[in-house]
């Protein structure tokens, strides 16, 4: 396949295990890094139609398979980062990272502090509309401007994206590249202060300093997938986990974590296979035990090796 020229970094044969925060996977064919939205725009335009794109982020809430990813992986960088605070509204790139995001718009006295302990980066958090403590991006969105498949640039509204449970309706191979949220007035020393505790809150009940992407599957009533962060809700992932008997249970280097039985860590040495087959080691145990079925909330991408 022959590529468009580009003024940002194309590379061929990326591993993505470096860009994943479970640090496991195979190359992507090409990873396409864009120096800007212009950049972005004349690549997609001229690529070739029949080639698969994938955006990737910063890779919190990923599984790619050992055998790698048959596409041109899009990952965006410090051309995609800028906060910028406005009233009660804050633009930013899509590669920000939320915990960024939150601690800007806390010191401009902008209360979007549900994104200080989610992992990842805006363009992700719209896309999979992530939410904690009772807060989702789609409370808190304004639009977003993005690269569709073909090169343009269009905005995108709410409706345009149909938020949903960890869902939006975004097309494949479009690409987000800024967004616009509005919170409410806050206390920037009040805010801050909230932040800290909900930090302290995460790194008492989850496994914050291992190998995971956050939750690994979603709570069977459908909502945060926090486990403690919404206690009017009975039925938590962690807990049909747990009566499987699955908390701490191992294959090869994955472990369902002892600290918190829906984080799926990688101990050190554990492939792709070792972490999903575990997953689907404790889907069946959970069905067997409760009759519920877990659906994945780590989105696992890519070709396993063959056997």
């Amino acid at each position: 396949m022959i590529l468009p020229d580009v003024r940002g970094r194309l590379t061929e044969g990326q591993p993505l295990s470096d860009l994943t925060w479970l640090r496991v996977g195979g190359p992507a064919d090409w990873l396409f890094k864009p120096a800007d939205i212009d950049d972005l725009c004349a690549f997609l335009r001229e690529l070739d139609e029949k080639a698969r794109v994938f955006p990737m982020g910063v890779g919190s809430n990923l599984i790619v398979r050992d055998g790698g990813l048959r596409a041109v992986v899009i990952r965006l960088g410090r051309g995609f980062n800028g906060i910028e605070a406005d009233g009660t509204r804050v633009t930013v790139g899509a590669a920000a990272l939320d915990a960024h995001v939150a601690k800007k718009a806390a010191a401009a006295g902008i209360d979007l502090t549900f994104l200080r302990t989610i992992p990842g980066a805006i363009g992700g958090a719209v896309r999979m509309n992530a939410g904690c403590y009772g807060t989702y991006t789609a409370d808190v969105f304004v639009e977003a401007k993005a690269v569709t498949r073909a090169g343009e640039l269009v905005t995108l509204t709410a409706d345009d994206l149909n938020f949903r449970y960890r869902e939006t309706d975004l097309p494949e191979g479009w690409v987000i590249v800024e967004a616009t949220l509005e919170g409410t007035k806050g206390d920037p020393e009040e805010l801050e202060s909230r932040m800290a505790d909900q930090l302290a809150r995460r790194d008492a009940t989850q496994p914050s300093k291992e190998r995971t992407a956050g939750s690994t599957f979603r709570n069977p009533a459908g909502f945060s997938s926090t486990g403690e962060a919404d206690d009017v809700h009975d039925l938590k992932a962690w807990k049909v986990i747990d009566d499987a008997g699955m908390r701490g249970a191992r294959r090869g280097g994955a472990q369902m974590s002892e600290k918190h039985s829906n984080f799926l860590v990688n101990t050190g040495d554990a492939s792709a296979a070792d972490l999903e087959g575990l997953g689907e080691e404790v889907r069946k145990k959970v069905f067997q035990s409760s009759g519920i079925t877990l659906d994945w909330e780590i989105k696992r991408i890519g070709e396993p090796i063959p056997d």
